[in-house]
């Protein structure tokens, strides 16, 4: 077995990489031992390991990113990134160390049990921490505004009626207030310096989305999503830097599953049940659709900010829009006339959705594959 196919499964941890090795055959994986996790110490153990045309490694998605795997593939090794929620699990399994996962990872490998993640391009994943980070600053600035509404509510101070928080009316009844004591005085302002902080912040990074949205090589495909009703600019640029190549999945409903939003099943002999979504997969492309989706429940129309966007964009992409208006605004309207509350409607809806935003996606990609080849 020493000139055999070699299977190995790395654990991943930020300073130490676990090695567990598994051979051709039926033979129990064995441990090589921990490296450190640095570009040096990785290249010594697989130059060690033989020739790289007879290894194949795995290790799991995480907060270490893809470092490895392109380390990796640029020595001409074939690496696979695996889905740690579709790792095979033993019930009776009650034992974890890094040892034990990095040989249970080469059996799995061996037995072609793994499944792997798609690995994005350092551009995309650019895109993707972008749109990640703009999440970030929308929970703090969600927060520091709870934050100062609570400390309000506690001394019994409340905005005038009829004056919603956060609009200009709230800002300047903000700005008028007083108090008598010093610390209150230097909470409230602290407090609400805080939310300024945060909403500049913001505005930084969608200047940043708003770059990549006209002028990165995605353009096309965020453009023409935002043919659609709902989706607007950063929904449409976190759907490309979330689902990456829209042709790689087969058919919309891949997509629907890798979003999470295919109903629960559990079926045996005559006996079928359903139950709500899975909720197993990219939970931004699933929260940014369920937003979006709300707009179906208006009859179909074209106008304003939707008719600006469609201006100059691809036939084939209005067709869609057009298609999908009328669609999906009856499903709504089917789903609400039978009793369901309007967000078991929205969930229906924006995963059906997603089948025209996979449309337009793997159409636009068609078009620039074809001019690439012209």
């Amino acid at each position: 077995m020493k000139d055999g196919q070699k299977f190995i499964g790395l654990d991943v941890s930020k300073d130490i990489i676990a090695v567990g090795i598994a051979d051709e055959g039926r033979a129990a994986s064995r441990f090589h031992g921990n490296i450190a996790n640095t570009p040096e110490a990785i290249r010594k153990l697989f130059k060690k390991l033989g020739d790289p045309e007879k290894l194949l490694v795995c290790y799991e998605a995480g907060s270490c990113g893809y470092s490895i795997y392109r380390q990796l593939l640029s020595m001409d090794i074939e690496c696979m990134v695996v889905a740690p929620t579709l790792i095979p699990k033993r019930t009776g399994d009650r034992v974890k160390t890094d040892r034990r996962d990095s040989l249970r990872l080469a059996q799995l490998l061996r037995a072609g049990e793994l499944t792997a993640v798609w690995v994005p391009d350092e551009i995309h994943e650019a895109l993707r921490d972008l749109i990640h980070a703009r999440s970030d600053t929308r929970e703090d600035l969600q927060k520091a505004r709870q934050r100062l509404v609570h400390f309000l509510l506690r001394h019994e101070i409340r905005p005038p009626q009829g004056v919603k928080n956060w609009t200009i009316k709230h800002r300047d009844w903000l700005g008028k207030l007083t108090f008598e004591k010093s610390s209150l005085r230097i909470v409230f302002q602290e407090y609400l310096h805080s939310i300024y902080e945060v909403e500049e912040r913001m505005k930084r990074i969608e200047a940043q989305v708003h770059e990549e949205a006209i002028k990165s090589e995605h353009a096309p495909v965020i453009q023409a999503l935002q043919t659609l009703r709902g989706v607007a600019e950063v929904t449409a640029v976190t759907l490309v830097a979330e689902i990456g190549q829209f042709s790689r999945f087969s058919n919309p409903r891949q997509l629907m599953s890798y979003a999470g939003l295919v109903p629960k099943e559990y079926s045996s002999g005559s006996n079928r049940w359903q139950g709500p979504i899975t909720k197993i997969g990219n939970s931004h492309i699933r929260r940014a659709l369920v937003e979006c989706s709300w707009a179906y429940r208006h009859r179909p129309s074209l106008k304003g900010e939707l008719l600006k966007r469609q201006a100059g964009q691809p036939i084939e992409a209005q067709r869609i829009s057009w298609k999908a208006q009328h669609r999906l605004n009856l499903k709504y309207n089917r789903i609400t006339a039978r009793g369901k509350a309007g967000k078991f409607a929205v969930v229906a809806v924006a995963r059906e959705l997603l089948g025209f935003i996979w449309a337009i996606g793997c159409s636009i990609e068609d078009q620039k594959l074809n001019q690439s080849v012209a």
